[in-house]
């Protein structure tokens, strides 16, 4: 097959790429990539951005960051219906709701399973980096605090050096296409009795067998906030700023959504199939979500193009109908959403 039509075969395994680029990027990213709109576009092959910098609702894009230079650098009949599928899906995920950055910022951190890796000025050996997996709860204002040994070699690095940066990954991280968020800032020891009792407080929230907490030999940080990288997925990154990050809320649905997933995963799996091909206007083959917010769901589908004989896996968003607040909101909409994809009854 691949002897027969070359051009057709590289098609089949290079467009995927460039339509999963534009599905994550946001209208006023750097690193939207032109629209999908014909084949001779496509053939031409797309040039690397370098974007314009630019504020949008506190977060900052940057304008030089390495951006995906993706060419497709072949020559041959692309297939219309093939390319009207992908320019469709394309064009629909660049307005699809999401959350903004600061408030998705805030909700990985917030409801996260508490670890996280802390990089540290390594005291032992200076000049290099040093990495620990730490336990951690984030404040009201999203500070994470920790409660460290004083044997620890993090203990003792940020002792001497207090600048930290501390990286967390998504509750269900998987890969590349799952979020993280890089927080950089100082870490200060804390000594007010009140603040003491209350990093405690929120420590045992979410560590509620932390039993140390109480230990005579560990004592209580709390790491401020000065800087915020996040990468939401594939060609979805950004900074966020740190009164941005500090005042924004977590969502109100992402706590609980994952519970939400699940059961529609193991339960309804063609409920949400009929909805990606109903509101989002592309037949796929398997539907799973992963997330759930108060804007919508991301979902990973499965769907093979013409003309392929392998299925292709890539993260759609599917936003509701409108915003929901409660957890009873969520099942309302859904079950909407799922009533108007149903299929006609045969006559």
């Amino acid at each position: 097959v691949w002897r027969a039509n070359p051009a057709r075969m590289t098609y089949l395994f290079i467009a995927p790429v460039l339509f999963l680029l534009a599905l994550f990027t946001p209208p006023s990213s750097p690193f939207l990539l032109p629209p999908l709109a014909s084949p001779s576009s496509v053939r031409s092959g797309l040039p690397s951005r370098s974007g314009v910098l630019q504020n949008d609702g506190g977060f900052v894009l940057r304008s030089k960051e390495a951006t995906h230079d993706v060419k497709s650098g072949f020559e041959g009949d692309v297939d219309p219906e093939e390319l009207a599928v992908q320019a469709r899906l394309a064009e629909h995920q660049k307005e699809a709701a999401r959350l903004d950055f600061p408030t998705a910022v805030r909700s990985l951190v917030q409801y996260q399973h508490g670890f996280a890796v802390l990089s540290t000025n390594s005291k032992s050996s200076p000049g290099f980096p040093s990495g620990s997996v730490v336990g951690f709860a984030p404040d009201p204002q999203g500070r994470p605090v920790f409660i460290f040994s004083g044997m620890s070699s993090h203990t003792q690095d940020v002792l001497v050096d207090p600048r930290v940066s501390l990286t967390v990954a998504s509750k269900d991280f998987k890969g590349a296409a799952d979020g993280r968020v890089n927080l950089v800032g100082t870490m200060e020891r804390v000594r007010d009795e009140k603040e003491l009792e209350e990093c405690k407080e929120l420590y045992l929230q979410k560590h509620p067998g932390a039993f140390w907490v109480n230990f005579g030999d560990f004592n209580w940080f709390r790491m401020s906030v000065s800087d915020v990288r996040f990468v939401g997925g594939f060609a979805r990154a950004g900074s966020v700023s740190a009164s941005a990050y500090s005042s924004a809320s977590p969502d109100p649905i992402a706590g609980f959504g994952g519970a939400i997933a699940r059961h529609m995963n193991e339960d309804h799996m063609e409920s949400t199939v009929a909805m990606v091909k109903h509101y989002v206007g592309v037949d796929v083959e398997s539907a799973n979500i992963g997330a759930v917010d108060s804007l919508g769901m991301d979902v990973v589908v499965a769907r093979t193009p013409k003309g392929a004989d392998q299925p292709q896996q890539f993260k759609i968003r599917l936003p509701f109908t409108r915003p929901v607040t409660e957890r009873g909101d969520v099942k309302n909409v859904i079950v909407e959403m799922t009533r108007a994809s149903a299929p006609p009854p045969a006559a």
